[in-house]
């Protein structure tokens, strides 16, 4: 099953890891909140992916089903 990251918007607070971690699907906007791309997480950045959830400073980042 495809995962997808998914950004908790209320939790969210714009410090920019998430990017930093993943940046093949998500870049900032100009206030520094993530942008995604809406892509399936391939198999071969999944491992980042789970990275950069568990590294999110609020936890506002997840990987659902997609």
């Amino acid at each position: 099953m495809d995962q997808r990251v998914d950004i908790d918007w209320t939790s969210c607070q714009g410090h920019g890891l998430c990017a930093e971690l993943l940046p093949e699907h998500i870049t900032l906007d100009e206030w520094g909140y993530p942008l995604i791309d809406g892509a399936p997480v391939p198999a071969r950045t999944l491992k980042r992916a789970r990275r950069a959830a568990a590294d999110c400073p609020v936890l506002a980042l997840k990987l659902t089903a997609g």
